[in-house]
């Protein structure tokens, strides 16, 4: 591989990021130079999940899955769930020549997402552990004379870097990238490691924060998950483990079927010329739109990809779904997912959603929120695709207390739903930011100097 050149002055081709440090911002243009320059590949192995184990072992394996959804991009051993191969197999194969070291890139050669193909981590810290690159990986270890630790983590990140990835891939329902694919894109590096570090530890600050923002909201989303399974009672139970004092005297929860508290409403096809339609007087949402709710760390449904006036309605014979409506996912993959958003406002939902409405009188509509997202409708379903029919889901057994215990409990949730959505947005907020600073620290792909 040669770097690559100003044809017609045959010197280095150099970008400039839009942002430097100060003590960088009279040093020379990053060189952007061919992957293959600074990075050579070591060898992988294809075990299956079935042959590693998480309990013990002498190597550990880093498995392409494990990059796509568990592993931080800064990898460090002691920090992350890696499981072990199986004493079972031959471990005389493995040369050390190809464990992994720090400093070395990790890639997942295989996605059906384009946004997942070549992701990477960068191995941090090992503690003396033996790590191997394991199946559909590819292993790329650096010159450390021209790269700092820490550095490639964030490089690999980029969007320009990414871009080149992206059109490298190869494949149509299951992408792939090779290393020969992978050596040709163009990296653009500073010339002097010290810049490259001074990056990696402006990032990393910012990567540190956002991992302490996230273990907090997770930590928030556990304590709420078991105070809901304390406030409901268990299935088959007409009593929950807690209850606020002023109720622990009162009844029993009622025992009954969603029929009696509920409207059940169904979702409507929505004709494919009314797709993007992004104005009028209805939204019209779809199981994703509930699950940009859910991400956004609220539970109400406001924005929609789609809407619709009184005519389309007319047409398409459909019934407005009311505020205060839960809607959720009935069928398919999204069913086994068990999303759930409340409505508020008057809207559709598609013919792959369907709604709860709570009956005025018998239960208030957040209380039906929370007492149905502690439904799992996975046993109700039917079907070689599994689905939820209108009468499976008004069958469905249910307790419920009195209107006052329902508020509570559903204030309760509400004041913690609050904290979640600004945990969440606060999280959101310095991913962006972080996203943003890169844009600045690191060349796009027009600023190309000679």
């Amino acid at each position: 591989m040669t770097r690559l050149k100003n044809q017609q002055n045959n010197v280095e081709a150099t970008v400039t990021p839009r942002l430097r440090f100060a003590e960088f911002r009279d040093a020379p243009g990053w060189l952007d130079i061919t992957m293959g320059d600074v990075y050579s590949f070591k060898s992988n192995n294809s075990l299956s999940r079935e042959k590693l184990n998480y309990t013990s072992g002498s190597l550990r394996n880093i498995h392409y899955g494990d990059i796509h959804t568990k592993f931080s991009s800064l990898f460090d051993v002691s920090k992350e769930l890696v499981p072990f191969i199986n004493p079972s197999e031959p471990h005389e194969s493995f040369r050390p020549e190809n464990d992994c070291t720090a400093g070395d890139m990790v890639f997942a050669d295989a996605s059906e997402d384009m946004d997942d193909i070549g992701k990477a981590i960068e191995i941090i810290q090992l503690n003396g552990e033996r790590v191997v690159a394991g199946l559909h990986t590819i292993l790329a270890r650096p010159n450390l004379d021209r790269i700092a630790i820490g550095f490639g983590g964030h490089l690999f990140k980029c969007l320009r870097v990414r871009a080149q990835i992206k059109r490298e891939s190869q494949g149509a329902k299951v992408l792939g990238i090779s290393a020969t694919r992978l050596s040709k894109i163009a990296l653009p590096i500073p010339q002097t490691k010290a810049e490259q570090q001074k990056i990696a530890e402006c990032l990393g600050s910012l990567d540190e924060l956002i991992g302490a923002e996230s273990q907090k909201l997770d930590a928030l989303k556990a304590y709420k998950k078991g105070l809901m399974q304390q406030l409901f009672p268990p299935e088959g139970e007409t009593l929950p483990r807690l209850r606020f004092p002023e109720f622990r005297d009162a009844p029993e929860w009622s025992a009954s079927r969603t029929s009696d508290i509920a409207v059940v409403h169904q979702g409507y096809g929505f004709p494919d010329r009314y797709q993007g339609r992004q104005s009028g007087e209805f939204p019209f949402y779809k199981v994703s739109d509930i699950s940009r709710a859910l991400a956004g760390g609220a539970h109400l449904i406001d924005a929609a990809a789609n809407y619709v006036d009184r005519e389309v309605l007319s047409e398409i014979k459909a019934k407005l779904i009311p505020p205060g409506t839960t809607v959720f996912a009935k069928i398919g993959e999204a069913l086994r997912l068990n999303r759930r958003a409340l409505t508020i406002k008057p809207c559709l939902v598609d013919n792959n959603t369907a709604g709860v409405k709570a009956i005025q009188g018998r239960a208030t509509d957040q209380f039906l929120f929370y007492l149905w997202s502690t439904i799992s409708l996975d046993e109700h379903a039917g079907g070689v695709v599994p689905a939820v029919s209108k009468s499976a889901i008004e069958a469905i057994p249910i307790t419920y207390p009195q209107i006052d215990e329902q508020t509570k409990i559903a204030d309760l949730l509400a004041s913690m739903d609050r904290l979640l959505a600004e945990r969440s947005s606060r999280l959101i907020a310095l991913r962006t930011h972080k996203q943003g600073l890169m844009q600045q620290l690191f060349p796009s792909s027009a600023e190309v100097e000679g």
